[in-house]
C-alpha cells in the first residue's frame, strides 16, 4: 500500500507557505511542481523542502501542458480570496485578483484525475451563486464531477474557526469512491497549544494565562496586503483575541519574559501553530512579510484530511479498473 501511496502526484498552485502542500504530503501526495508569486512564500518553500520544484512565478506564465503526459493525480490550490472575502469589496469574478479561470485553464492543460480548490467563506454568498454554478458547468462540460463544501478548520483539530470552502472535482470514475471526512477531532484551546511557547521564557504567569485562553482562536486573520501589517487583524478580531487575553494589536519577536505584565502577543511561530503547522515548519523572512505567509495559510491538517479522502478515492477507481480489465480478459 506505501508503495501505491508514493504514486500520487500532485501539482500546486497558489503554495503560499505550503500549509496545504504540506498537509498533502502527509497524505500522500508527491508534489511535482508549487506554483507562487510571492518570493518570501517560495523561500519559505524551498528552507522546509530543498526537494521540492518551487516555481516563483505568476500563475498567468505557468504552462501546465509539460505534466500532461505525467498522469498527474492531483491539481490543488487556494486561489486568493479577496475577490470573495467579507472584507473586501467582493467583486468576485471581475476582480483582476480572481485566479479561477487560470486555475480551470491548467486543468485543460495537466488533465488531472482529481481537483481541489480551497478559498474563503464568502464564496459561499448568495452573490456568488452563479460564479459558483459556471465554475461546476465548466469542469462537468470537461470531464470532472463536482461537489462544494464548507468547512470548519475546527473540526479537524485546528485550534480557530477558520471556515473555508473547498471544491473537489474528480473524474466519474475517481469521484463515485470519494467521501468528504466525517470524522470531528476536539480542538486544543489557545491555551493548550502555546502554553509551552509562552512560559518558555520563565514568564510567570504562564500557568494563569493558559486558563484565561480557554477556548480557540477566531479565524486568524491580516494576511492582506493592503491591510494585513504585523497584528491581528481589524477592530473585531483583536476583540476577540483580548477576551482569550492576548493583545492582538501588535506581534511579538519571542514569548514574554519573567516580569512582563499585561497580555502577551503572539509571535510568528505562535500564529503558525493556531494555524495548524508543526512546530518544525519554519516560517521565514521578516516579521511582517512572515505574518503575512501565515494568515493566508491553508491549515495543514485540513489539506491532510481531504487529501488522504481524494488518495483513496483515486486508488480504489484504479483498484476498480484493474478488476474490470482483468475479468474482461478472463472472460471476453
Amino acid at each position: 500500500m506505501n508503495k501505491t501511496i508514493l504514486t500520487l502526484t500532485s501539482i500546486e498552485i497558489c503554495a503560499g507557505a505550503g500549509g496545504q502542500a504540506l498537509g498533502l504530503e502527509k497524505a500522500g501526495f508527491e508534489h511535482l511542481a508549487l506554483v507562487e508569486i510571492d518570493k518570501p512564500a517560495c523561500n519559505t518553500l524551498k528552507f522546509n523542502r530543498p526537494n521540492w520544484n518551487v516555481q516563483n512565478i505568476d500563475i498567468h506564465f505557468f504552462d501546465g501542458t509539460p505534466f500532461k503526459s505525467l498522469n498527474i493525480d492531483l491539481l490543488a490550490g487556494g486561489v486568493p480570496c479577496p475577490p470573495f472575502s467579507d472584507a473586501g469589496m467582493k467583486l468576485g469574478e471581475h476582480d483582476e485578483r480572481d485566479l479561477f479561470p487560470e486555475a480551470l485553464r491548467l486543468v485543460t492543460e495537466i488533465e488531472p484525475k482529481a481537483v481541489m480548490l480551497e478559498n474563503v467563506r464568502g464564496l459561499f454568498n448568495k452573490k456568488f451563486d452563479g460564479y459558483r454554478e459556471s465554475i461546476e458547468l465548466w469542469l462537468n462540460e470537461h470531464g470532472y464531477e463536482t461537489d462544494w463544501r464548507l468547512v470548519n478548520s475546527s473540526d479537524f483539530g485546528v485550534p480557530q474557526l477558520r471556515p473555508r470552502t473547498i471544491l473537489i472535482a474528480m473524474k466519474p470514475e475517481y469521484f463515485k469512491h470519494f467521501h468528504w471526512p466525517h470524522k470531528k477531532i476536539k480542538p486544543k484551546t489557545v491555551g493548550q497549544v502555546l502554553y509551552e511557547d509562552m512560559s518558555s521564557e520563565g514568564w510567570l504567569f504562564a500557568d494563569r494565562w493558559k486558563e484565561l485562553a480557554n477556548d480557540i482562536a477566531p479565524t486568524l486573520v491580516g494576511g492582506s496586503k493592503k491591510h494585513g501589517g504585523a497584528d491581528l487583524g481589524p477592530t473585531r478580531a483583536k476583540k476577540q483575541w483580548a477576551e482569550l487575553f492576548v493583545d492582538g494589536k501588535g506581534l511579538a519577536n519571542s514569548p514574554p519574559v519573567n516580569g512582563y505584565e499585561g497580555m502577551p502577543r503572539l509571535t510568528v511561530g505562535m500564529a503558525a501553530k493556531i494555524q495548524g503547522f508543526p512546530p518544525e515548519w519554519q516560517i521565514t523572512g521578516k516579521k511582517t512579510p512572515a505574518y503575512r505567509q501565515v494568515g493566508n495559510a491553508f491549515p495543514p491538517p485540513v489539506a491532510e484530511s481531504i487529501g488522504n479522502k481524494i488518495k483513496d478515492a483515486i486508488i480504489n477507481g484504479q483498484s476498480e479498473q484493474r478488476s474490470k480489465s482483468k475479468a474482461e480478459r478472463v472472460f471476453p
